[in-house]
């Protein structure tokens, strides 16, 4: 659960900002502008020192969506036990947001693994490369409309041959 000082001190520093709660988890949505500022306050003036994860929703042909994706951060402060959540909206043919790889290092892998799989991109990132499928692989399989069977791009895949024991 959030204090409701770190709420406050978000909406001051960051106004308009849409904040709701559900289930004891507090959600804090920003615009892409300003999603590192807002990282940024929250690791450097709010002590949440550890960034858990970072996740993405794809809302295609999702009803009332305004916005094609959903990228999503989960921040905790590791004194406090404190958790939230932050999120921002990006649409095609620009998913990009800045890297937060400058405020926690670990963000570089998470990052990675977003880019491959979503294809949204991260401005700033240091080293944004495919992190689960091979470079040869083109396509971003946890998009909405990528196949479910595939789009047959596994035939040129290097082939991983095992020693014999």
């Amino acid at each position: 659960m959030t204090e409701p000082k770190t709420i406050d001190a978000l909406k001051a520093a960051f106004p308009p900002l849409e904040v709701s709660e559900l289930r004891g988890q507090t959600r804090v949505v920003v615009p892409r502008e300003s999603v590192h500022d807002v990282l940024k306050a929250l690791k450097e003036q709010l002590a949440f020192d550890l960034l858990v994860d970072i996740t993405c929703v794809d809302y295609l042909n999702y009803r009332g969506a305004k916005d094609r994706f959903g990228l999503v951060y989960l921040l905790a402060n590791s004194e406090t036990s404190e958790r939230i959540i932050v999120r921002t909206f990006l649409s095609d043919p620009d998913p990009t947001v800045p890297s937060a790889v400058d405020l926690w290092e670990g963000a570089n892998w998470l990052e990675r693994e977003v880019w491959d799989l979503f294809g949204i991109r991260f401005s700033g990132h240091p080293d944004l490369r495919r992190i689960v499928l091979p470079e040869e692989f083109t396509a971003h399989p946890l998009r909405k409309d990528y196949p479910l069977q595939g789009r047959g791009e596994r035939h040129n895949f290097p082939v991983v041959t095992r020693a014999e024991d």
